[in-house]
């Protein structure tokens, strides 16, 4: 039995303390330093490397992980990468459950389809490039991880909680010693990449005279999104946002119990199956949604329990811990042998994921192809919600479709991109292999992304 008093009982309480106290203190150095406010960096951003180095700081002094100490219970860092984990998975549930009216027609859904093909592609990309930098340092490198590259897409395309899964996986089964600080360094690397080189390129862009920035709203809710007609009320026996809450941890659970199942049916790719605990929370959200609006339409439910705008707020507060979690989970101690390599594979993840979404947005989205770029470059080197701060920059009303294609390309981004996350699992054993598949891969979804351009000339 444990007594109130001990470091059991507060561990997880002090650990999401300090996390949520870091948010604070991150927020207000932003709204003070000039440098911050203006650099677009996420306020989890900041908070997670105030960490980084008060930890640095603890470590240095008395030669002990801060967050491993008895305050934060049996182990503080274990408990980020598990926050992180489960953060990821819940966030996307919380979008999944997000309903829409919009009606599509024949040109959005090719830019929606376009917008999802561009996302795999890049991910590609950045794989190629990644896991060739690592082929070739393990001519240089003694016993270096050959497959430590593939960890730039996750870490950059997809973000701090797929970079973790991933970088575990490296770590756990194939001994890549460092794997998930690996990872989670490249997913912070990726947030300074999309906040300072976006930061550039707005202000480059405007010296030009290319680019109007917009004014930004002051961020006021109206309270039709809080509470729209037919909705459950914000207050009654039980308050809306409660129930919000428990339809996402519902979803979860369900994602575990198919996860569970799966990992004993193929006991060989456990590992994987529970990596994938995001998907498969979408997938379990999806079809609570869909049950939901079929009970709703034959007036057997009689009216809607999901709130868009707190479904909003929900998956903003968990990839906000999520990333906090992340960068505050990296042990700089486990990567002072990487730390050339990260930077190289760092800045060509910039550089590539720049240079391929430019040339991408004016060939297929002409009519908005800066809001379009700045979208796409910050979704893609940092999270969905770095892409929306790009965005706002240039288009603050989201007038421009741009903002509608990033939630829309969800799903053939999924489509498309299954494939690779099985590739990344073959990395460790079979990188050149896998190398040259991801070549031949991107070769394909590029076809298939300019075929309006490669078979519209071939007609002509």
């Amino acid at each position: 039995m444990n007594n109130f008093w001990d470091f059991s009982v507060w561990g997880w309480m002090i650990t999401f303390a300090v996390l949520l106290g870091s948010l604070l203190v991150g927020n207000i150095l932003k709204r003070a330093i000039s440098f911050l406010r203006e650099s677009l960096t996420p306020t989890s951003v900041i908070g997670g490397i105030i960490l980084l180095i008060v930890a640095a700081i603890y470590k240095a002094i008395t030669g002990e992980v801060m967050f491993d100490t008895a305050a934060f219970g049996t182990s503080g860092t274990t408990q980020l990468e598990i926050i992180t984990y489960h953060t990821l998975a819940l966030g996307f549930i919380a979008s999944s459950f997000k309903t829409t009216n919009t009606k599509l027609t024949k040109k959005r859904t090719g830019e929606i389809f376009n917008t999802g093909v561009t996302t795999v592609s890049t991910y590609l990309l950045q794989g190629i490039f990644g896991l060739g930098i690592t082929i070739i340092a393990t001519f240089f490198i003694k016993d270096f991880f050959a497959a430590a590259g593939v960890l730039l897409p996750f870490g950059y395309g997809q973000g701090t909680g797929q970079a973790l899964n991933y970088g575990t996986i490296y770590e756990v089964e194939h001994g890549f010693i460092g794997g998930k600080s690996f990872g989670l360094t490249i997913a912070a690397f990726g947030f300074l990449s999309a906040s300072i080189g976006g930061v550039i390129h707005l202000n480059l862009m405007k010296k030009r005279g290319k680019l109007v920035i917009s004014e930004r709203s002051d961020g006021s809710t109206h309270s039709e999104a809080v509470e729209e007609n037919g909705e459950i009320p914000m207050q009654e026996s039980i308050d809306k946002f409660t129930v919000q809450v428990a339809l996402i941890v519902v979803a979860y659970i369900a994602a575990y119990l198919l996860m569970f199942l799966l990992g004993n049916l193929l006991p060989g790719m456990r590992s994987v199956i529970y990596g994938f605990n995001f998907l498969l929370g979408v997938l379990t959200a999806t079809l609570i949604k869909l049950l939901m609006n079929f009970l709703h339409k034959k007036n057997i439910v009689k009216r809607k329990y999901t709130n868009n705008f707190l479904m909003t707020r929900a998956s903003n507060f968990f990839f906000d811990i999520m990333v906090v979690a992340g960068v505050a989970a990296i042990r700089l101690d486990i990567l002072e042998n990487y730390w050339g390599i990260i930077l190289l594979i760092g800045v060509v993840g910039l550089i590539v994921t720049y240079i391929y979404n430019r040339v991408v947005a004016k060939v297929l989205f002409p009519d908005y192809y800066e809001e379009q770029f700045l979208m796409m470059y910050g979704m893609l080197t940092g999270t969905a919600s770095t892409g929306v701060i790009l965005l706002r920059e240039v288009d603050g009303e989201f007038k421009t479709p741009a903002s509608d294609n990033m939630v829309y390309q969800n799903f053939p981004a999924i489509a498309f991109g299954f494939p690779m996350m099985f590739l990344a699992t073959l990395a460790p054993t079979k990188p050149i292999l896998v190398l040259i598949i991801f070549v031949a891969f991107f070769a394909f979804m590029n076809v298939l992304l300019f075929r309006s351009k490669i078979f519209g000339r071939k007609k002509k």
